[in-house]
């Protein structure tokens, strides 16, 4: 669901906002941080996306575990990325923000018994 999002949410950058123009596109994605962070977060969900499946979670075993552990570093980036592209009122993106902490807090307590 996240990674179909994330799809959408890219198409409309690049069809809407950028009218499929990839010099255009590139030298956005260089030029605003914001942009890079969001791209960074498509990319590392590509791979979540692909071994997502039933046949994949079975040929990668304990390996499944490990790679899809991105989707953390995924929600930072994402909720950076949307922290950063709001331009007035932040508010949206602060919930946002603050339900990941909570959600990475709440992690702590199993991870510290490890």
């Amino acid at each position: 669901m996240t990674f179909g999002y994330a799809c959408l949410h890219l198409s409309m950058y690049i069809g809407l906002d950028m009218f499929f123009d990839l010099g255009d596109i590139v030298e956005d994605v260089a030029e605003h941080l914001y942009i890079t962070v969001g791209m960074t977060a498509f990319v590392l969900l590509i791979p979540l996306a692909v071994t997502s499946t039933k046949g994949a979670i079975r040929r990668l075993g304990r390996r499944w575990k490990r790679l899809h552990r991105l989707i953390w570093a995924v929600a930072a980036l994402g909720t950076i990325h949307f922290l950063w592209a709001v331009k007035k009122d932040i508010r949206e993106p602060l919930i946002y923000a603050a339900i990941f902490a909570v959600l990475l807090l709440l992690r702590l307590p199993r991870r510290a018994r490890r």
